[in-house]
């Protein structure tokens, strides 16, 4: 339970005042205790940033609207301008959605490997996508640079490198951050491989990342079957139809709580409707060797063949 957190009323006041579009409607997330269960288990505060419900879906909207941003008040992007980006989707679909209601083109490289829901919403957006073969980082075919190049080769053109590009670090540092801070009355401490989950594992450390990697005091290595056996216990036991990424981010809460302690806030990333085609897949998980990480009470949200 959310215990301390709840003793008291939120500083800020949401109303149902109009914003300004797609980007005013950015922000301001509430935040859940996803599920009571684990807060319990621990005896710990433990809540999640619910980000899945910002106007594009996921956490990204944050980080796509502060790097258009920066480069319109850098004077790097003007009107009519193309947004390119190397993505694995979510940070796409923020960016398509921002370019949209700014009126810039959006061009999007991916890999091949991501799931087709993503791609066919980037295109439904109007953003032009290219998926390329997954590979290295360090290969010049990886997505990333092949994204950057595709820039320098048009006029008006950013390539927005959101791996590296600090405004995107710095969107979080001036509104993510302070809303967790206000929502919980400051009562939460400041803490600072391969994978099923689609945008997991960059195998380096970003210039984003590099901005408090120091302060870290380690990290923590989610198996998937973990992450995939709390998909399914959110959906069931607390109606939140959450992605792999939001679900490995509950699992890590709840570690990191029954190491530190006493209160874990972490982040939400976004809906499972972007990969339902995988996680809900009979055929899917047992492809991945996970069948066997799904609790039988939970194997009927296994719906898809």
């Amino acid at each position: 339970m959310l215990g301390a957190l709840r003793a008291k009323p939120l500083a800020r006041s949401f109303t149902s005042r109009a914003v300004d579009g797609f980007t005013g409607a950015v922000g301001n997330t509430p935040l859940v205790d996803p599920p009571q269960e684990l807060s319990e288990k621990t005896g710990c505060n433990i809540v999640g940033k619910a980000e899945f419900q910002n106007p594009g879906g996921s956490v990204k909207d944050r980080a796509a609207l502060g790097i258009v941003r920066d480069a319109e008040n850098r004077g790097l992007l003007k009107a009519g301008g193309t947004v390119v980006e190397g993505t694995a989707g979510n940070t796409g679909i923020g960016l398509a959605h921002v370019c949209r209601s700014r009126g810039y083109k959006c061009v999007i490289f991916m890999p091949n490997s991501q799931s087709q829901e993503k791609i066919d919403l980037l295109r439904m957006l109007g953003a032009e996508v290219y998926p390329v073969p997954a590979v290295a980082y360090e290969n010049p075919k990886n997505y990333n640079h092949q994204a950057r190049d595709f820039a320098k080769s048009l006029p008006n053109a950013i390539w927005t490198d959101q791996f590296d590009n600090v405004a995107n670090t710095r969107a979080h540092y001036t509104s993510t951050g302070p809303e967790i801070w206000e929502q919980t009355m400051g009562i939460l401490m400041e803490r600072s491989g391969s994978s099923i989950t689609e945008g997991i594992g960059q195998g380096r450390i970003t210039k984003n990342l590099g901005t408090f990697v120091n302060e870290l005091d380690g990290a923590l290595s989610i198996p998937d079957a973990e992450s995939l056996e709390m998909v399914y216990d959110l959906l069931d036991s607390e109606g939140l139809y959450l992605g792999a990424s939001s679900a490995l981010n509950v699992v890590a809460a709840y570690k990191l709580a029954q190491k530190v302690g006493p209160d874990v806030a972490t982040i939400l990333c976004d809906g499972a409707y972007r990969y339902q085609s995988r996680l809900f897949s009979k055929a899917w998980v047992k492809s991945k060797g996970l069948e066997d990480a799904i609790p039988l009470h939970l194997k009927k949200y296994t719906v898809l063949d």
